[in-house]
């Protein structure tokens, strides 16, 4: 089965073009670089013919609470054969055995972005590292056009990296100014070392912190106090999760739950603004007309 171009998005991180992608039933399929190049010639030769939809008879059935246990408790010592490789432009992926084929569908099918917004599964062994696996976003569109206004940006440039890897680097930083979020980049990697990020330091310094090392001694709590009393604009929860992010060599979207919920009870609740007391609009009291009187002659 091959899954087009016409069918594919860019990937959501930096809007890299998508690879066709091709299943293949290892157990009686043969797919080597030379079936890999003729499907790809065939590809790029014109349109296809049409479509079919793809069924797992079965799979619905699998997933009901007693049968998946079942099903797992057979595979738990089972290990996955299939084999996840780039052939000539193209990702193929060839379970060796139809086991691995339901093995993969039913992990794919398991996937739930509700938790954290995103969620995946390897589909292969672990040799030092995945060769392959599938990853959802709950926000997967809206990530997409991100990425998409990023790189249009870094490609309008006069200079634009030559190499891919540096190129994706310079699509996702500006992919941090296109979602607004490029404070949140605190701890930046310049040439000489860590240092606060651009943006980061711009909002930073109304907390009078100018470096890694104000930072440090402050606490990300503390830090966070000046901003919010400083009133700064933007000012979000992301920025502690951030900070201590940036304390701990970690990601801010690596901080824990338990974690978290330490740092706002630390934090305490944002001071309540002083009500200033109106006062209440009188109209001016105007003197009463007074009448002339006329005495009869």
């Amino acid at each position: 089965m091959l899954i087009d171009r016409e069918f594919l998005l860019p990937t959501p991180f930096d809007a890299d073009p998508a690879d066709p992608i091709a299943l293949v039933p290892g157990w009686f399929t043969r797919f080597d670089d030379q079936a890999a190049a003729a499907s790809s010639h065939r590809v790029r030769r014109g349109n296809p013919e049409g479509t079919v939809r793809w069924r797992s008879f079965g799979l619905d059935r699998t997933l009901e609470p007693g049968a998946f246990d079942s099903w797992a408790t057979r595979q738990h010592y089972r290990r996955t054969q299939g084999d996840i490789a780039r052939r000539r432009g193209m990702l193929v992926l060839t379970p060796r055995t139809p086991d691995d084929c339901r093995a993969w569908a039913i992990g794919a099918a398991r996937l739930d972005s509700a938790g954290y917004g995103s969620d995946h599964v390897y589909l292969d062994e672990w040799n030092r590292g995945h060769d392959g696996e599938i990853q959802i976003f709950r926000a997967f569109r809206p990530m997409v056009g991100v990425a998409r206004q990023a790189r249009a940006r870094v490609l309008a440039r006069d200079e634009i990296p030559s190499s891919p890897d540096g190129l994706r680097a310079a699509v996702w930083n500006e992919a941090e100014s296109v979602r607004g979020d490029a404070h949140l980049r605190i701890r930046a990697y310049y040439g000489c070392g860590a240092e606060l990020g651009h943006a980061a330091a711009a909002m930073l310094a109304h907390a009078d912190v100018r470096s890694l090392d104000d930072l440090s001694e402050l606490g990300a709590v503390e830090t966070y106090r000046r901003l919010r009393a400083a009133e700064v604009k933007g000012l979000n929860l992301e920025m502690l999760w951030a900070l201590e992010g940036a304390l701990t060599y970690r990601d801010r979207r690596l901080i824990g739950p338990e974690r978290r919920r330490e740092l706002v009870a630390a934090l305490g609740p944002a001071p309540v603004p002083e009500r200033i007391a109106l006062r209440r609009y009188r109209a001016p009291i105007r003197p009463a007309a007074r009448a002339s009187a006329t005495r009869p002659r």
